[in-house]
């Protein structure tokens, strides 16, 4: 297959990549550069595009049988001021809207858009189970996982399949979130954050690269696919097996009071949390490699 990335030069697609590469698919990148990353392969082809609110070019979409949408700019880069948010949704909403307009003029359009979402979609749910139906939340991580999804909805009227994955925390070497997670250990001030009761929901990002070949593959795979490990775990919990993987202490709690000063709205995310379980990869076969967080933690450390 010709597969079609948005978001592919981030650190999930410098693995993604790779792989789809090794299975034998042609991989295009639609990015705003005029060149792709050294370390890419030179078979990779590049798309350029000069981001919302132009459109995105017919050529970018000639010849792709599929699209993997992993669009958008970090949710860790600050605080959420307005006009930070509007970047947020710009970033993913308009950036998805622009593709599935892009995908509809097409006379052979690709068979499927795999379009990523994040857990956040559910809001705090305590230690509720949360699977593919929940509804949900009513912030605004919640509101902007809606609307998001609600763009990548409305390619299903052009015959093309979808799936979004709602990712967890993903975490791996040299990038993601574990980086400053990692980083009061080594100082050896590690420890939970706020209460520590919040759970969080995670995938690795060697997991996060297997399940979307997997779905990619399994053509009866659609609608919402909670991308996280299959065993979550609590703040105090994960902080406790970090501090084990690195032989630092994890008793250092950090007050809920500090990250609310230093972050603002954004520190929500780690003081509220969600038990997500993936229901629907584990009922179509895909076995995760990394399903517990210390031996996830051990590689990525």
């Amino acid at each position: 297959m010709t597969i079609l990335i948005t978001g592919g030069t981030g650190w999930i697609g410098q693995a993604l990549v790779p792989a789809l590469l090794s299975d034998g698919h042609t991989v295009r990148i639609l990015s705003r550069g005029s060149s792709l990353p050294q370390e890419f392969d030179p078979s990779v082809e590049l798309a350029q595009w000069a981001g919302p609110p132009e459109p995105i070019p017919d050529t970018a979409l000639a010849g792709v049988d599929a699209v993997i949408n992993m669009a958008g700019e970090s949710l860790a880069g600050g605080r959420w001021t307005e006009a930070r948010k509007q970047r947020l949704y710009s970033s993913r909403v308009d950036t998805t809207q622009l593709l599935v307009d892009a995908i509809g003029r097409q006379e052979q359009k690709p068979s499927v858009l795999i379009s990523t979402s994040a857990v956040g979609y559910y809001g705090d749910r305590g230690d509720e189970a949360i699977t593919e139906a929940a509804q949900p939340g009513d912030d605004f991580l919640a509101a902007l996982c809606s609307h998001w999804e609600d763009a990548a909805k409305k390619v299903i009227p052009h015959g093309v399949r979808l799936a979004i994955m709602r990712m967890g925390v993903v975490l791996g070497t040299g990038g993601g979130a574990l980086p400053q997670m990692v980083l009061p250990f080594k100082l050896f001030v590690g420890g939970p954050v706020g209460s520590g009761r919040q759970v969080m929901s995670w995938v690795h990002r060697d997991d996060v690269v297997g399940a979307t070949r997997f779905v990619l593959e399994h053509e009866e795979l659609s609608g919402p696919v909670n991308l996280t490990a299959p065993h979550p775990v609590t703040n105090r919990e994960f902080s406790k097996t970090l501090g084990r993987v690195l032989h630092r202490p994890s008793f250092w709690p950090v007050p809920a009071v500090a990250i609310r000063l230093l972050f603002g709205e954004m520190g929500d995310t780690v003081l509220k949390g969600q038990r997500v379980i993936p229901k629907r990869l584990q009922e179509f076969g895909y076995e995760f490699t990394y399903p517990e967080v210390e031996g996830a933690l051990r590689v990525s450390v």
